[in-house]
């Protein structure tokens, strides 16, 4: 029986937090770990499978540095989700230095459709780890 885990690695994993919600997300290059710590993140406040990819938004982002260009893209995407009620569920990142270039897919929110789990208030820098050797990126959620 061919199971969803062999055919695409998890996205990401929940990390153990007494408060608050970490995840480690990996991928096939620092841009794919990048998505799949957003698609964690909305993932985390709805069911992000049930999210349509009918609308598509530029997100670009500059910053000192790889864990500064991540926690900021996130917290944009955040903005927006609470600013527009958009959630987001693919997602399209170039890296090139400390410049981010991002294109996020979804639609407005549906409670009746999405699944509504856990409200995220920010993106923090507490537990923060880059890592552009071994693709993987890990951040903290504050809930």
């Amino acid at each position: 029986m061919l199971l969803q885990s062999d055919i695409m690695p998890e996205r990401y994993e929940v990390i153990d937090h007494t408060a608050d919600i970490a995840i480690k997300a990996s991928g096939k290059n620092l841009g794919e770990a990048f998505e799949n710590a957003a698609y964690a993140m909305f993932d985390i406040m709805a069911d992000a499978s049930s999210v349509k990819a009918v609308g598509e938004m530029k997100v670009d982002v500059n910053a000192e540095d790889l864990g500064r260009l991540l926690v900021d893209w996130l917290s944009e995407l955040l903005y927006i989700c609470d600013v527009e009620e958009l959630l987001f569920s693919e997602f399209e990142v170039n890296i090139s230095g400390n410049k981010l270039t991002s294109k996020a897919r979804g639609e407005k929110m549906d409670a009746s459709r999405h699944g509504f789990k856990t409200d995220i208030k920010a993106v923090t820098y507490h537990m923060l780890e880059v890592n552009p050797d071994e693709n993987f990126v890990q951040v903290l959620f504050d809930i």
